[in-house]
Parts: structure tokens; C-alpha cells; sequence
């Protein structure tokens, strides 16, 4: 029976490909995962996790669209996109810079406060990799052959894991960066080229 259910190749044949997919794709640099370790490692473990759970957060809401659908039906409207575009480029542009100027680790204050989990939320929302890499992993495998419903179920479960293990793992590479970064110079200077990474992975989606 179980050869009817699970895809042709094997149930676990599909779930490694899926995560494997997930790695590649999803895993690899973009404008969300440098934002995380960009704030990670210009704010310190304690300041960033809101940032990081809101970014987090964002992404699963990506995926729950795409599992839905919701994607197709936005990209359908006449001019949304070109609109959904801009404003995101815009909004990362705000995030590069707010990073860009952050203070060293050594020298914040209450006042140098990191990016919110609201801030990473909509950073998710407004990263165009996401969409793209999150909707070529999901339609690019199948792990339930037979019932269409229940296949989406378990690829948006299966990924939302990875989201949280991929995005847990680009903060702990910025987190290791923290005592490095300590001295004014060096971190000013991984601050700017952060910001720089995380536009130009921007333009990169974009460009796709």
C-alpha cells in the first residue's frame, strides 16, 4: 500500500531530495539568511533573536502561501508585482543601511536597538529569493503521489523544519563573528560589506 501513497521513487528517496532541494536552494545565501547573520553578528545573540524569529516566522508565511496558492493568484493581478518588487527593494534598502551604520558590539547602548521581529517578518514577506526558491522547491518534488492535498501538507511541514534549522544556522554564523567584530574598525567595516551582500543578493533575485 505503501507504494501507492508515496511517490514512485520512495517515500524516503523523496523526503531526502526534498531536503537536499531545501539546502540547496533555500539555504543558500539570499537576502533574508545574510540579514539574519548580518544582525546576528552586528547586534550580538540576545538583540537579534527577535529579528531572527520574525524572519523566521516570514518565511513559513511564504511557504504557506505558496503551499495554498496564494502566490499564482497575486501574480495574476495586473502590476501587483511590479509593485510587490519595488516595495521590497525598497525595504531592504532601509534594512542594508540600518545594518551599514550599526555600532560596534563594544560601543551599543540602549539605544542602538537591533532591527524587530516585526522587521524580520516583513523582511521575509518582501524577499524576492523566498517566493522564487520556496516555489521551485515545493512544485519541484513530490512525496504523496495519490492525494494531492495531503502531498502539500507534508512538503510545507517538511520545509517549514528546515526554515527554522536554516535560519538558525546563518545566526549562529553571524553569532561567531560577534567577538571578531568587537573592534570599531572591523566590525564597521563587516557592517558595510553585510549591507552590500544583502543588496546585491537582492538585485540577484530580482534580476530572475
Amino acid at each position: 500500500m505503501t507504494g501507492h501513497v508515496f511517490s514512485s521513487v520512495g517515500p524516503w528517496q523523496s523526503l531526502l531530495t526534498l531536503v537536499l532541494e531545501a539546502v540547496a536552494v533555500m539555504g543558500t545565501p539570499g537576502p533574508s539568511t545574510m540579514a539574519v547573520m548580518a544582525t546576528s553578528a552586528a547586534f550580538g545573540t540576545r538583540q537579534s533573536l527577535g529579528f531572527v524569529a520574525g524572519a523566521t516566522a516570514g518565511t513559513v508565511a511564504v511557504l504557506l502561501a505558496v503551499a495554498a496558492g496564494v502566490v499564482a493568484l497575486l501574480m495574476s493581478i495586473p502590476g501587483l508585482g511590479v509593485g510587490l518588487t519595488l516595495a521590497s527593494a525598497a525595504y531592504i534598502l532601509y534594512l542594508a543601511r540600518k545594518i551599514a551604520t550599526a555600532p560596534p558590539l563594544s560601543k551599543q547602548c540602549a539605544d542602538a536597538s537591533a532591527p524587530s521581529l516585526a522587521a524580520g517578518f516583513l523582511l521575509a514577506i518582501a524577499n524576492p529569493k523566498a517566493w522564487f526558491a520556496i516555489a521551485a522547491v515545493f512544485t519541484g518534488s513530490v512525496l504523496v503521489e495519490s492525494a494531492r492535498e495531503l502531498d502539500a501538507v507534508f512538503k510545507a511541514a517538511v520545509l517549514a523544519v528546515m526554515i527554522v534549522i536554516i535560519h538558525l544556522g546563518w545566526m549562529l554564523g553571524g553569532v561567531s563573528l560577534a567577538g571578531f567584530l568587537r573592534d570599531p574598525l572591523r566590525s564597521r567595516i563587516a557592517n558595510v560589506m553585510f549591507a552590500l551582500i544583502l543588496v546585491g543578493t537582492t538585485l540577484l533575485a530580482l534580476a530572475r
